[in-house]
C-alpha cells in the first residue's frame, strides 16, 4: 500500500524515532509499504518519519544505482539482489573519521531540492531486519551516504541541517516555498 510522504516542515520530521521492540507482521507490513512507497517515488531510501511514523525504521534499495561502492554484510559480500531492499531497524552507526566527502544529496521530503552534504565516506552499522535478526554491515560510497541520510531522519535530523552555510543559503528560497506549501496543504 502506498503511503503519503511527509514534506518539510511537517513536525514529524524533527521527531526522534522510538526503538523497535516488537518485530511482528504489522512491522513487516509497514516496512513493505515503505519499500513500495520509496520505489513509487523513485527514491533509494525512506525513513519512517517520512511516512508519518516516529520509529527507528528505514528502508534502502540501491539496486537501481550505479554500483560504485563496496560492502560486507555479516562478513560476506552477497550480491545486492539477495538482500535489497533492506529493512533497517534500530541502526547504530560507527563512521570512519576520514575521509569526509561533500556530495550532492536529495530527499523525498524535499522534492526538487538538492545540495552538497559532507559525510564520512565509510561506515559500519549494526541493525536488525524486520524479523529482529541482528546484522553488521560495513560499506562506503553511496551505500554509506544513503544509510547515514536515513539514520539522520530517524534522529530528527534533516540533510539541510548538515549543509554548509553557503549551500543552505542558496537553497533557502526553495526551502521557504516548500515550507509554505506544506503548511497550506495542512490547513486545506
Amino acid at each position: 500500500m502506498l503511503l503519503r510522504i511527509v514534506h518539510y516542515d511537517d513536525s514529524i520530521l524533527r521527531k526522534k524515532g522510538e526503538k523497535i521492540k516488537t518485530f511482528d507482521p504489522a512491522l513487516a507490513r509497514l516496512a513493505a509499504d515503505m519499500v513500495e512507497t520509496m520505489h513509487e517515488a523513485g527514491g533509494i531510501g525512506l525513513a519512517a518519519q517520512q511516512v508519518g511514523r516516529a520509529l527507528q525504521l528505514c528502508v534502502v534499495d540501491l539496486r537501481v544505482a550505479q554500483v560504485d561502492f563496496d560492502w560486507r554484510l555479516d562478513g560476506a559480500t552477497p550480491p545486492l539482489d539477495l538482500f535489497m531492499p533492506m529493512v533497517i531497524a534500530n541502526p547504530q552507526i560507527a563512521a570512519m573519521p576520514e575521509p569526509i566527502e561533500a556530495v550532492e544529496e536529495g530527499c523525498l521530503s524535499f522534492p526538487g531540492i538538492r545540495g552538497d552534504v559532507s559525510r564520512p565516506e565509510a561506515i559500519t552499522v549494526k541493525f536488525q531486519d524486520e524479523h529482529g535478526t541482528p546484522h553488521m554491515l560495513s560499506c562506503n560510497g553511496l551505500f554509506a551516504r544513503c544509510i547515514q541520510h536515513e539514520a539522520d531522519h530517524l534522529n530528527g535530523l534533516l540533510f539541510i541541517d548538515r549543509m554548509d552555510k553557503k549551500t543552505r543559503t542558496k537553497l533557502d528560497p526553495a526551502i521557504r516555498e516548500l515550507k509554505k506549501q506544506t503548511r497550506a496543504a495542512a490547513k486545506g
